[in-house]
C-alpha cells in the first residue's frame, strides 16, 4: 500500500511540476524574446557608442541596469501588445499558438502581467540610470502601444510607425551612457530606422496571407501591393549604403571601418532589389535572412571601430 501512495505523489508532483514549468514557458513567450534579443543588442550598441571614453573600463554596472531596464519595457510591451490583439492573433496561423490567442492564459491576467512589466522597467530606469533613459523608454512604449498596433489595421503607413519607435532602443542605450544624445547615437538611430524596412517588407510578403486573414494593412491592396513591397524594400535598403558610411565620412571611423561597411550594406541592398525585382516567398526569405545577418555584422564593426580608435589603434586616442 505504501510504496502505491508513494508513487502516486510522486506521479502527482512531476505533473505539478509540468504544469508549472508550462505557465511559465507561457509567460515567457508573452514577452517575445526572439525580439527582445535585437532590442539588448541594440541598446547595448547604443550605450557602448555613447560612452565617452572606455580609457577608464567599460562602467558594467550602468550597463546592466541599462539592459535591464529596457528589457522589462520591452517585455511588458510585447505583452499588452499581445492582449490588444488577441483576438485577431486567433486569425492567423503564425500567432494562433500564442499563449493568450490559443486561451491557455487569461487576459485579465496578462494585462496585469505587461503592466507589471511596463512599469517596473519605468521605474528601474528612472532610478537605477537617468530620466532621459526612462523618458525615450516611455516614449517608445507609448508609441509602439498607442501607434503603432492601432495603425496595422488602418494603413500600410503604419510600418512607418513602427520603424520610428523600434530604432529607439540604441538612443536609450546612448542616454544611459552620457545623459545625451550624441551625432553617434543619431546615425545608428537612423540606420535601424531604415534597416527594419526591407526587413518587415520580406516578413509582410511571407505572411501576407496571414495578415490579410486577420485584416491588417500592413500592405496595400493587391493592385499596388508588388510596387509597395519593392519601394519599401529597395529605397530603404539603398540609403542605407551612404549612411553606413557617414562614421567614415563624418571622421568617427576609420578606412578599414568603410571598408568592411560599404560591401556589407550594398550586398543587403542586392537582397532588397532581388524582392523588388520577383516577389516570392523564396527571395522574401533569403532577404529576411540577408537583414538578420547584416544589422549585428554592420553594429560590431561600428563598436570594434570606436574601440580601435579609443585605445589608439587607428587613428589616435578619443577625446
Amino acid at each position: 500500500m505504501r510504496p502505491t501512495i508513494a508513487t502516486t505523489a510522486t506521479a502527482l508532483a512531476q505533473r505539478i511540476s509540468v504544469v508549472h514549468l508550462s505557465v511559465a514557458a507561457d509567460y515567457w513567450a508573452l514577452t517575445k524574446p526572439e525580439v527582445n534579443f535585437l532590442i539588448i543588442v541594440t541598446t547595448g550598441t547604443g550605450f557602448y557608442l555613447g560612452c565617452p571614453t572606455y580609457l577608464d573600463g567599460l562602467p558594467l554596472v550602468r550597463l546592466i541596469h541599462t539592459l535591464l531596464g529596457t528589457l522589462l519595457i520591452a517585455s511588458g510591451a510585447a505583452t499588452l501588445n499581445q492582449f490588444v490583439e488577441r483576438r485577431f492573433d486567433v486569425q492567423m496561423r503564425r500567432t494562433a499558438r500564442r499563449p493568450l490567442a490559443a486561451g491557455r492564459l487569461e487576459p485579465a491576467t496578462v494585462l496585469a502581467f505587461g503592466a507589471a512589466l511596463s512599469i517596473a522597467g519605468a521605474l528601474y530606469l528612472a532610478t537605477a540610470v537617468n530620466a532621459l533613459a526612462c523618458l525615450l523608454a516611455l516614449l517608445t512604449l507609448t508609441s509602439y502601444l498607442a501607434v503603432y498596433t492601432p495603425l496595422k489595421r488602418q494603413t500600410p503607413l503604419c510600418t512607418l510607425a513602427g520603424a520610428c519607435s523600434g530604432a529607439l532602443p540604441t538612443l536609450i542605450g546612448c542616454a544611459a551612457a552620457s545623459g545625451r544624445l550624441s551625432v553617434e547615437a543619431w546615425i545608428l538611430y537612423a540606420v535601424l530606422f531604415l534597416w527594419q524596412f526591407p526587413h518587415f517588407m520580406a516578413i509582410a510578403w511571407i505572411h501576407r496571407d496571414d495578415y490579410d486573414r486577420a485584416g491588417y494593412l500592413v500592405l496595400p491592396s493587391a493592385a499596388c501591393r508588388s510596387r509597395f513591397v519593392a519601394w519599401q524594400a529597395v529605397l530603404p535598403a539603398l540609403a542605407l549604403i551612404p549612411l553606413s558610411l557617414t562614421p567614415t565620412l563624418l571622421g568617427y571611423a576609420d578606412r578599414a571601418y568603410l571598408l568592411g561597411a560599404l560591401p556589407l550594406s550594398s550586398g543587403f541592398a542586392w537582397y532588397a532589389a532581388q524582392l523588388g525585382r520577383r516577389r516570392s516567398n523564396r527571395v522574401a526569405r533569403r532577404l529576411l535572412l540577408a537583414s538578420i545577418i547584416y544589422l549585428p555584422v554592420l553594429l560590431v564593426l561600428m563598436m570594434v571601430e570606436k574601440t580601435c580608435a579609443t585605445v589608439g589603434v587607428l587613428g589616435g586616442t578619443l577625446p
